[in-house]
């Protein structure tokens, strides 16, 4: 096997390597500030300035929708295995996808659209979200039920007419709280009576629609996610037109199907990001302290957690990139089995290591000095983002037992909220 980057990949890593150390890692406070200075204000939900500046530094620098494969409207679009790597540099510092229009809600209502919507619908919502100009944010998980079992979904799209009416209570709805939200991709009933996974479909939905309703930012362990954030949203006889249709009626278990591999990986990619600096700071900060007369770094505990980050990551790299590998030649469906895998690995890593950082910080690692409580509440999220653990590995479970016996579902994959 071949485990050598390209060279375009090698280039471009360093291209975005050259961005983040100059443009990213030396505006951490300011971003930090300027959130503070908004929420103190009153309105923490409003675009935050230095990510706006930046944003036309990395379109200049070539570094721009890069996410985004297979599309005419992107030709710099990368494979997922090209993408893996960049994704993942992006990810030690949480905000920084966005400076490259890589970031969750959008990149998985970007594929959504660009793969399942009407030219019209491109025209009007892709291009925007293309460009940079809006955000977006995708209503799935609803309150009232478990909604790791997508089935479960219970807001309803009627159609009346040349309209359809959406009704329903959704929370977890990434993005929602952002003004330049525009669109929402909406998943709800059209037909009960269908087949189990026939029942659902996606709709476009413009978030200036009467009848949507806000009720609330989400916390995440105390932190509200501003300016990105989750809300409650209530959908109340909203009306869109019956174009704005995704695919068609009874094919939203297909879409998010076809949404949420890519989602999870990139998660996955960028939590080795945050993993790579979790440890970069542990080994920092045990190299600088000093107790009971010794550098904390010769502590043998210590050695024992940095070995063992280091084998974690490079073993959830690895998994990442075949599952990477696996979706760009054989497709998602075949790959769903490394897809779960990863999704399991890797947010598990993640939250190991950062936890051992905070550790080694000592009360300084719970604060908001260093980025490490952020980076912990984040990453034990993604741990039912896009699926909880055990949703994942019973599909992984089923689907090793599929080789040797036949069982009831045993093809089935999980399917729950996008980020």
């Amino acid at each position: 096997m071949d485990f050598e980057y390209s060279p375009r990949v090698k280039e471009m890593q360093a291209r975005l390597i050259a961005f983040m150390d100059e443009h990213i890692y030396p505006n951490e406070q300011r971003h930090h500030e300027e959130v503070e200075a908004n929420r103190r204000a009153g309105n923490q939900w409003v675009p935050v300035k230095v990510v706006e500046e930046l944003k036309p530094k990395a379109r200049a620098a070539g570094l721009w929708n890069l996410f985004l494969p297979h599309s005419e409207r992107v030709p710099e679009g990368l494979s997922n295995l090209d993408y893996a790597p960049l994704c993942e540099i992006m990810g030690r510092v949480s905000w920084s996808a966005e400076v490259f229009n890589c970031s969750a809600p959008d990149t998985g209502n970007m594929e959504t659209l660009e793969r399942y919507a009407s030219e019209p619908i491109k025209r009007q919502w892709l291009d925007p979200l293309l460009r940079g100009e809006i955000r977006s944010a995708f209503a799935m998980t609803e309150p009232d039920v478990a909604s790791s079992d997508a089935t479960n979904i219970q807001s309803r799209i009627e159609r009346k007419g040349d309209q359809y009416v959406i009704n329903g209570r959704k929370w977890w709805t990434s993005g929602a709280a952002d003004p330049r939200c525009k669109i929402f991709i909406f998943m709800g009933k059209t037909n009960p009576d269908a087949g189990r996974h026939e029942q659902q479909s996606m709709i476009a939905v413009p978030a200036d629609t009467p009848g949507i309703t806000i009720v609330r930012p989400l916390s995440v362990f105390g932190y509200d996610d501003a300016p990105h954030g989750h809300a409650e949203v209530i959908f109340k006889d909203v009306k869109v037109p019956v174009e704005n249709i995704l695919l068609g009626e009874g094919r939203g278990f297909e879409i998010a199907q076809g949404r949420l591999g890519p989602g999870r990986i990139h998660h996955c990619m960028r939590t080795i990001g945050v993993a790579e600096r979790a440890l970069e700071l542990m080994c920092k900060r045990l190299s600088s302290r000093v107790a009971f007369g010794k550098v904390i770094a010769s502590q043998s505990v210590w050695h024992e957690r940095i070995a063992q980050a280091r084998i974690m990551i490079d073993q959830v790299r690895l998994l990442t990139l075949k599952a990477a590998y696996m979706m760009d030649t054989v497709g998602n469906k075949i790959a769903r089995t490394e897809i779960a895998m990863i999704k399991v690995a890797a947010p598990n890593v993640a939250c190991q290591i950062v936890d051992w950082a905070i550790q080694a910080h000592g009360a300084g690692g719970v604060c908001g000095d260093f980025p490490l409580a952020s980076m912990y509440a984040h990453q034990r999220t993604l741990r039912l983002a896009d699926g909880p653990d055990e949703v994942h590995r019973n599909a992984i479970a089923k689907l090793e037992l599929a080789k040797y016996l036949t069982i009831p579902g045993a093809g089935d994959m999980p399917i729950t909220r996008g980020s």
